[in-house]
């Protein structure tokens, strides 16, 4: 039998606890149609032995993006040295970086048709600069091959290492990513091998560094945290000269994974993005899911100055 939920929708112009809805099954805004993928992404990816987070995180957008087309392309292996409690991707010992992935991830972009293209990678702690160098060489190789196309990278923290974060910069992406994934005292639970601080560290010298640079993060909904530590996050990632930010509802991709704590309601995500903007941010994204490199895009056409 379906379990029906009973909800309260907030008033936003009244302070109130907006995390309200609790349940164990998917609420009907968060429900995807499963429909086949019928478009040549995925044989163009596999000719080319490329590997996507959208497939290896279980994206639920996967269809949608595969069938416009983008993707979101994974380098350095599909095996992460860490193992957040968010994560599907495998965690286990990697093997050595590729060397022709980055042509081949320029010759895939080529022949998919993609205007904007997002690299993003596992994170590589066994590496002395934690894939920078590879991700540099990527970003250079569709730049050769797609000198118009705009770049967004999504990297890890490189364990807080200022000239690995120079090394990615230096190539020139349009746009650096790095995500917090949660609130700071979640930490210990979801992100165990990684730190907060150094993560706002990563974004504010990103944007010291390379001030032309867009900078971006995002963050995930559901896991435990209070609308306060929410807000709080987000006032941080401002003050780290965050200028794009993403708001998401948090799906448990595996039984392995955490068990989601709440489900939230559209009401709060448009509270938050609202909430985001009078803070200073040039865009946000925020909806149940909405995931970091989906639509990225966009930020290029609505948001005022960028």
């Amino acid at each position: 039998m379906r379990q029906a939920f009973d909800f309260l929708l907030p008033d936003l112009t009244k302070s109130c606890n907006l995390f309200i809805f609790i349940s164990m099954r998917l609420p009907d805004w968060i429900r995807t149609q499963c429909r086949a993928d019928r478009h040549e992404t995925k044989l163009i990816l596999r000719k080319h032995g490329i590997t996507t987070v959208c497939e290896e995180a279980r994206c639920p957008n996967s269809w949608e993006c595969f069938s416009k087309p983008t993707a979101t392309f994974l380098i350095l292996g599909p095996k992460c040295t860490r193992n957040c409690g968010f994560c599907s991707v495998s965690s286990s010992v990697p093997g050595p970086p590729d060397e022709n992935e980055p042509d081949n991830v320029a010759h895939a972009a080529e022949e998919i048709g993609l205007k904007y293209v997002v690299i993003t990678s596992v994170t590589r702690d066994d590496l002395p600069d934690g894939g920078a160098g590879h991700f540099a060489r990527t970003i250079s190789a569709v730049r050769r091959r797609l000198p118009a196309v705009r770049i967004e990278v999504l990297t890890p923290d490189f364990q807080g290492d200022f000239g690995a974060l120079r090394t990615v910069l230096d190539a020139g992406p349009d746009v650096f990513n790095h995500n917090v994934e949660t609130v700071e005292r979640l930490y210990p639970i979801v992100r165990p091998q990684a730190v907060f601080r150094r993560s706002l560290s990563v974004l504010k010298h990103a944007k010291t560094t390379a001030p032309d640079t867009i900078t971006k993060s995002g963050f995930m909904l559901g896991l435990g945290e209070s609308q306060t530590e929410v807000l709080e996050l987000l006032r941080e990632l401002r003050a780290a000269g965050c200028d794009v930010v993403t708001i998401g509802q948090y799906l448990r991709p595996t039984r392995n994974n955490l068990p989601v704590v709440e489900y939230i309601h559209p009401d709060f995500f448009e509270y938050l993005r609202l909430k985001a903007l009078e803070m200073g941010f040039s865009y946000v994204a925020s909806g149940p899911l909405v995931r970091s490199s989906m639509n990225a895009a966009e930020m290029f056409g609505p948001a005022p100055g960028l």
